[in-house]
């Protein structure tokens, strides 16, 4: 009875609101598919009727124009070297096109979905709020409940999803989906005093930097000016997430004990977002947001400092902290950036764990090629676990952290002693493979990402937190120490007419002799020695070196 009703339908030319309102079912296609994590078992499936919020990544206009472009703009000896794109220039390349909005907007109506906000800095995130249901019957998935093993962390995922085909190539990704993120790596533990050996460096520091790394220990070893910036246009920007706040008070005494030269009131400007905060009682101190505003405030003389603190209001804290704080830069239309350069401390658990989708991973790996074209400079710490990444070291193969492993960033892995030899917990580069022979062949990828890129100080790093005075270790404490050495150098920069500096790696791998060298430790692990530190090499352990501030500063004159 039903094929002769449509079949009288079609014939007679007439149309009913039941015919109408049941769209023809598109050819599915499998966009993202994996399998369960080790550490996440299923908690069964929720109510069919359990109220879900989703969102759609589009892809952008023109991505491999944009990535060309940050090329161009990024590498000494390029006609377009320094030439940072405006707001509207980088819209061009990284907003998605007038047609993929169109074609997703439809489908979603076509399927009853009219409640659609958009997102995102150039308006590439699609979402909205279904049904465990319908999100099933729409995306042919199969959301499920998840719980972390012997872990918090409660998830409703799928490990599988469909698309229409016709619409793939307009769809970078639904989320969240396919991802199992844990946690965010808390970063370094505040603890007692230690002693070590002194031994000669090039630049010369007092054996007490053995002991105790303070902002004079790194002027010393660096070379870093004491004089304060000049150029109020230069920023600098600091992220906190997992409720790390810094205390104004832990600054003061840190100022006060450590960098007396400069007023102690100097402080930091705070962004919020994604209902982040910044509360200021002794309890509420956080170690890493302590050290990191410390250290680039104390560090970076008279550089004006942005805390961005981000609240859990980011879809379920997977990426959403990471990408909103992106989004937020990138959407920023003024000609002067809220934060040329963006220091974060923090790591998700390993890529090869399965914890974040490749195409999650592209999304947010390309919202730092965005901010690159417009002359931010993104830093990262490269990790605290060595070749195990944030694992145990009873690995079997090399551990790569995330979101340190993008090429659109600058990692930043950690020394020890004033004779700077790699900390064993650092995580580009032909000539150092070659150099490595046969060692731990098979436990590492020799065609993908080396990392870190450059290190600095990282072990007995002096903060004051709580109210009390301590020490700290871990690639946290090297990331906002460079960070603030290209942070002056940017402002001599603006001093003399130039262009910042902007993505960094083509500019550090185009001058290797204007970092310090560093040839020996090495970082264990998976029950290896892991990869050790080579003469003359960038090793995957220290990269490039240590900042030399007068031979990175007449480099980047030049360039």
């Amino acid at each position: 009875m039903v094929r002769l009703a449509s079949y009288a339908i079609l014939f007679s030319g007439i149309t009913t609101s039941w015919a109408a309102g049941i769209p023809a079912r598109r050819a599915m296609a499998v966009h993202e598919q994996r399998e369960l994590p080790a550490y996440f078992t299923s908690a069964g499936a929720p109510s069919p009727d359990t109220p879900i919020s989703l969102k759609i990544a589009l892809t952008a206009s023109d991505r491999d124009g944009l990535e060309q472009t940050l090329w161009d703009v990024s590498t000494p000896g390029n006609a377009l070297y320094g030439q940072h794109l405006s707001f509207e220039e980088a819209k061009a390349f990284a907003a998605p096109s007038t047609a993929s909005v169109s074609a997703v907007t439809e489908w979603l109506n076509e399927n009853g979905i009219t409640d659609i906000t958009t997102s995102g800095a150039f308006g590439e995130w699609l979402g909205f709020s279904t049904t465990i249901s319908s999100a099933n019957s729409l995306f042919d998935a199969d959301f499920q409940q998840f719980t972390e093993i012997n872990g918090p962390t409660q998830l409703t995922r799928t490990l599988v999803y469909s698309l229409p085909a016709d619409l793939q190539q307009h769809i970078n990704l639904l989320h969240p989906a396919t991802d199992f993120v844990r946690k965010i790596n808390a970063g370094p533990k505040f603890r007692a005093f230690k002693s070590t050996n002194n031994t000669a460096r090039a630049l010369t520091a007092p054996s007490s930097c053995n002991t105790v790394v303070t902002p004079t220990c790194l002027q010393d070893l660096y070379g870093i000016p004491k004089t304060p910036a000049t150029q109020t246009s230069n920023k600098l920007g600091v992220s906190g997430f997992i409720d790390q706040w810094p205390q104004t008070a832990d600054l003061k005494s840190f100022l006060t004990s450590l960098r007396p030269d400069i007023s102690s009131t100097t402080t930091f400007a705070l962004t919020t977002l994604d209902g982040g905060t910044d509360p200021q009682a002794a309890r509420d101190a956080g170690i890493e947001a302590d050290l990191d505003v410390q250290y680039t405030v104390g560090v970076a003389t008279k550089v004006p400092v942005t805390f961005f603190s981000v609240g859990e209001n980011n879809n379920d804290g997977d990426l959403g902290g990471f990408l909103d704080i992106m989004n937020t830069i990138n959407a920023e239309t003024a000609p002067s950036q809220p934060s040329n350069w963006l220091t974060c401390a923090y790591d998700f658990f390993p890529v090869n764990f399965c914890s974040v989708s490749h195409s999650l991973h592209s999304q947010l790996c390309d919202a730092y090629m965005t901010a690159g074209t417009r002359g931010v400079s993104i830093l990262f710490a490269s990790g605290d676990g060595g070749v195990s990444g944030s694992q145990s070291a009873s690995c079997t193969t090399f551990v790569p952290t995330f979101p340190s492993g993008c090429q659109f960033l600058t990692s930043v892995g950690a020394t020890q002693d004033v004779a700077e030899t790699a900390a064993s917990f650092s995580s580009a580069v032909a000539a150092y493979l070659k150099a490595l022979g046969s060692t731990n062949s098979g436990k590492f990828t020799p065609t993908g990402r080396a990392y870190p890129d450059v290190s600095a100080q990282g072990v007995d790093v002096e903060i004051f937190s709580g109210g009390e005075e301590g020490t700290v270790d871990g690639t946290s404490c090297a990331s906002p120490i460079f960070t603030s050495v290209i942070a002056l150098i940017n402002d001599r920069l603006i001093a003399a007419g130039k262009p910042v500096l902007g993505f960094l790696n083509p500019f550090l791998y185009a001058n290797p002799g204007a970092l310090f060298d560093i040839t020996t430790g090495d970082n264990p692990g998976c029950n290896t020695n892991g990869f050790p530190a080579k003469t003359g090499c960038e090793d995957p352990v220290t990269g490039l070196g240590t900042p030399n501030f007068a031979s990175l500063l007449a480099a980047a004159l030049a360039a």
